[in-house]
């Protein structure tokens, strides 16, 4: 059994959500099919909910109207036969009816989550009236029937395998399953969601579930590439990556994959394949236990860093002063980055400000606290770049002229990060494409 995930943009027009059709009925082997919302659904749920919880329900009334009618256009495209097209403007319409019946009620985080499950909800259930029409048996599994999240919002495979094994073998003559992507059950059987990016992760985890013999991920660009194409103007896909690699690029901002979706796939040993639903002949990165090769293969960016400094001479190399720093920010579930250490101080980085007051103000006993914002990590990945010879000599040939406020380099033998200005993000992987990868 093979798992393949199309993300919003491969069904997010009448014509794509056909390829689609014809991608998944490609194969003999049995399918699983994992579907995000179509693209700008996600956006303007949050939109509603957002509207909602401030307590304007005239805008969120307007952003209902506006996403009803996108839908009803979609669906006219999509199907031809009448009953098909009926059935369609039903589904449709229930799930719009529910949308304006919220908007009589009190508005709760709990039903901001219900909120957003429609999206997949929708894709999905259109998408097997849509295969109903072209007479291709299929199942469809509700997520919301397997995927479920404990207590701390994670997944756990092994429930998840056994209450997924049950629907399908529901369905034993079935060879082909749609299921949503990104929903799921919290702890207290609510509709909740695996965050953004998470039908990546709910692929990577039916996979696990299921061992498949690949996890296919479809987008809308060829693979993984060697830099970000949107800041880039030549990059080239990567056609083999180690999942450690991947895990680093993905971590570090590269956008094709969720940072989530690489353990349950490397714990469980299947193989990743990302794909591009527009060009389905073109080779893509696959993603396996092994590296392929050796060297520099891709750098990535992550934005929104911020640097926080704790200056102390008096305690730095004192016993357990490291560890208490890091309870700090265990306390506040904040992850680090990267970390550097002198005699006199110890700089660490974070990607989440959501309790920086607090952990500046917690911090503060162990010596003078400063805080710089608007930094990017870079990061070049590779296998084994710390041993290929002259690496070092060209990452930083490249950047003479770009100011480094940090680098991290030996933690992994597959990343070193560098941090810089947000400002000078763009020249940095710009400067690194021409020294790196020989690219301009």
């Amino acid at each position: 059994m093979k798992v393949m995930k199309f993300g919003g943009t491969s069904v997010g027009k009448p014509e794509r959500m056909q390829q689609v059709s014809e991608l998944i009925t490609r194969t003999d082997e049995p399918v699983i099919v994992v579907l995000s919302a179509l693209s700008g659904t996600t956006n303007a749920l949050v939109s509603i909910g957002e509207a909602m919880a401030s307590g304007n329900r005239e805008l969120a009334k307007q952003h209902i109207d506006k996403l009803e009618t996108h839908y009803q256009g979609f669906i006219s495209d999509l199907l031809k036969a009448e009953t098909t097209l009926a059935k369609a403007k039903n589904i449709v319409s229930e799930h719009f009816e529910f949308l304006n019946i919220i908007l009589k009620i009190s508005f709760s985080e709990a039903l901001s989550k219900d909120i957003l499950a429609q999206g997949e909800l929708l894709s999905t259930k259109l998408f097997s009236v849509y295969l109903k029409e072209k007479k291709i048996d299929h199942a469809l599994i509700p997520a919301l029937e397997f995927m479920a999240i404990d207590e701390n919002d994670e997944p756990h495979v092994p429930e998840i395998k056994i209450k997924l094994s049950r629907l399908l073998q529901q369905h034993s003559g079935k060879k082909l399953f749609i299921t949503q992507g990104y929903i799921c059950r919290n702890a207290r059987g609510e509709v909740d969601n695996l965050k953004r990016g998470g039908s990546d992760y709910s692929a990577s985890l039916i996979a696990a579930a299921v061992g498949a013999s690949v996890c296919e991920i479809w987008t809308d660009i060829d693979g993984m590439h060697n830099n970000d194409p949107r800041i880039v103007n030549k990059t080239r896909p990567i056609e083999q990556l180690s999942f450690g690699e991947a895990a680093e690029l993905a971590y570090f901002g590269a956008k094709i994959l969720h940072p989530a979706s690489i353990w349950p796939a490397q714990f469980f040993k299947v193989p990743v394949k990302l794909l591009n639903t527009m060009e389905p002949s073109a080779a893509g990165t696959l993603i396996t236990e092994e590296a392929g090769s050796v060297g520099v293969k891709a750098v990535a960016a992550k934005d929104g860093i911020i640097a926080i400094n704790i200056k102390s001479s008096r305690m730095l190399l004192a016993y357990g002063f490291l560890r208490k720093i890091f309870e700090v920010f265990e306390k506040y579930r904040t992850s680090i980055d990267m970390i550097t250490t002198s005699e006199v101080a110890v700089s660490v980085t974070i990607d989440n400000a959501g309790h920086l007051d607090e952990i500046v103000r917690e911090l503060e006993p162990f010596g003078a606290i400063s805080v710089e914002k608007n930094y990017s990590i870079i990061s070049v990945v590779g296998n084994e770049i710390v041993q290929t010879p002259d690496m070092l000599k060209r990452l930083f040939d490249a950047l003479s002229s770009v100011p480094v406020r940090m680098v991290s380099y030996g933690g992994s033998k597959h990343n070193v990060s560098i941090l810089t200005s947000s400002e000078d993000k763009t020249r940095t992987l710009q400067l690194l494409n021409k020294g790196l990868f020989g690219l301009e």
